[in-house]
């Protein structure tokens, strides 16, 4: 008899305990999409630092609609960061200078597509003007035009940006 009731105690407590674990509610999984989003925006991240040549997180990047075209300013997040304010100047530099010849890889690399806007851009190379700036911990891409179809596509680039980059700016020219 010992036995038995033995082997019932072995036999019913961890089905109890499975019982019980079972009826804990289960946390709640990050939706899928929330991780994929998350895990595309790192490897942008990663792009970016790559193509760029200095920290996403480090920095931060902000895009401006203006009623003439449009602002990329890059910022180090520390003023006594020297390095990445000094790299971001570089690379303004060359992203106006690249800009100006029609040459859009860079952010096709960081965005791993052709970001919108960049045919038309490309295109219309001649009808837009891209000076660099320089900022006190970083500098900024002035884009300027008065030709209607340069100055959509411009905005469209920049609203991909903003959306890209999560930057928060207005999508709305101010």
């Amino acid at each position: 008899m010992k036995t038995i009731v033995l082997a019932l105690t072995l036999t019913c407590v961890p089905l109890a305990n499975a019982a019980a674990q079972q009826q804990k509610p289960a946390p709640e999984p990050t939706p899928k999409h929330y991780s994929s989003m998350h895990d595309e925006h790192a490897k942008m991240n990663e792009r970016g630092a790559d193509g760029m040549g200095f920290s996403q997180t480090a920095t931060t990047h902000h895009f401006l609609l203006t009623p003439g075209g449009g602002i990329i300013q890059v910022q180090a997040n520390d003023s006594a960061d020297e390095a990445s304010r000094e790299h971001i100047r570089m690379h303004l530099t060359h992203i106006a200078k690249a800009f100006s010849n029609g040459d859009f890889d860079i952010p096709g690399f960081v965005h791993d597509t052709v970001p919108p806007g960049v045919p038309e851009l490309k295109r219309l190379k001649s009808k837009v003007r891209y000076s660099f700036e320089q900022s006190p911990n970083g500098g900024r891409v002035l884009i300027l035009t008065s030709d209607s179809d340069a100055l959509a596509a411009i905005h469209k680039f920049l609203r991909f940006q903003i959306t890209e980059h999560k930057t928060g700016d207005p999508l709305d020219v101010k």
